[in-house]
């Protein structure tokens, strides 16, 4: 086994967080039975301050058991360039706040090891990076430009509009061909932001499915299939997807051999795709699920494969 390590995790408070779906608490228990120490805090306690990368945490200590998950230890102020490792794993969106935390995660990697890679997570937002690889997607637009938007749905009839930097589903929407909604919600989307939209071709498989597959330092290890609700255009799980279990199919195989080098090369240690019908939807490399669905499916517990990841790259 390798030495014990100091863990900090970056993550959206542990109080609130969901024990039987969360992979960050899988992680964070997989850690401490390998005699690693860990500390909590949030992003909003991280701080830069004369070449210092510090942040207001607590010692933790987990345990499955709801409602008592968690036990903190005294806060203090701790210097993140003298921790081992740091997990970020704060959930998206995408923004400003999340970039800089990036930008400041930066001064100490990699002498402390941030998973995933700080620059590659912000030069990765999940529906961007995916377009680095058009053969294996639908066919998709990004843009602000309406007349675009129109070409695009003229072309396909059956789409999906949704937010560039979105996460879990939200406002990502289904227009068929008939539906008289697009100028309005093209509207809405430009009134709110000045980031271009993302259109993609309605894949009809995603009835069947939205696949979730996990890499481990870019080896597809382990997957689960989300099945929207009936009435739904999304899988995603917190908006009624049901889990089930799955298999790859050779086209999924062949797609994650296409971008496992890729991912393995930037540092991305953690990262869960998204498949629909054979294509590549997105590239999920900031706060990836999925960890305690394949456990509970397949009985392949991948937070050790990444916990042995890390341990490679700390010695």
């Amino acid at each position: 086994m390798a030495h014990a390590l100091r863990v900090a995790v970056q993550m959206d408070p542990i109080q609130s967080i969901n024990i039987d779906a969360d992979s960050t608490f899988a992680l964070m228990l997989e850690a401490q039975a390998r005699g690693h120490a860990l500390w909590h805090y949030h992003v909003r306690d991280l701080a830069l301050f004369g070449g210092r990368v510090v942040a207001r945490a607590q010692p933790v200590t987990v345990q499955r058991r709801q409602g008592e998950h968690w036990a903190f230890g005294a806060e203090e102020e701790l210097d993140l360039g003298a921790m081992d490792v740091v997990l970020m794993r704060q959930d998206p969106p995408f923004d400003m706040a999340y970039i800089t935390a990036t930008h400041i995660l930066e001064h100490i990697h990699p002498k402390t090891l941030v998973v995933n890679d700080p620059a590659s997570v912000r030069n990765a937002p999940e529906k961007l990076f995916v377009t680095h690889f058009p053969d294996l997607m639908p066919e998709t637009l990004v843009t602000a430009d309406r007349q675009q938007i129109m070409r695009f749905r003229e072309r396909h009839g059956d789409i999906i509009i949704k937010p560039l930097f979105g996460n879990g589903g939200a406002g990502v929407f289904h227009l068929r061909p008939e539906d008289p909604n697009l100028n309005a919600l093209v509207e809405m989307f430009t009134e709110r932001s000045r980031e271009p939209l993302v259109v993609q071709k309605y894949v009809p498989a995603v009835r069947q499915g939205d696949k979730r597959i996990i890499l481990v330092d870019g080896v597809a290890m382990g997957a689960i299939n989300r099945v929207p609700a009936a009435g739904e255009a999304r899988s995603n799980m917190h908006v009624g997807g049901r889990a089930e279990q799955t298999t790859l199919t050779e086209r999924e195989r062949e797609i994650c051999e296409a971008i496992g080098p890729e991912l393995k090369a930037r540092g991305m240690i953690f990262v869960g795709i998204d498949v629909i019908g054979g294509y590549l939807t997105e590239i999920n490399v900031t706060s990836p699920t999925g960890l305690q669905e394949i456990a509970r499916f397949d009985g392949v517990h991948l937070e050790r494969a990444i916990w042995d990841a890390i341990e490679a790259r700390r010695g």
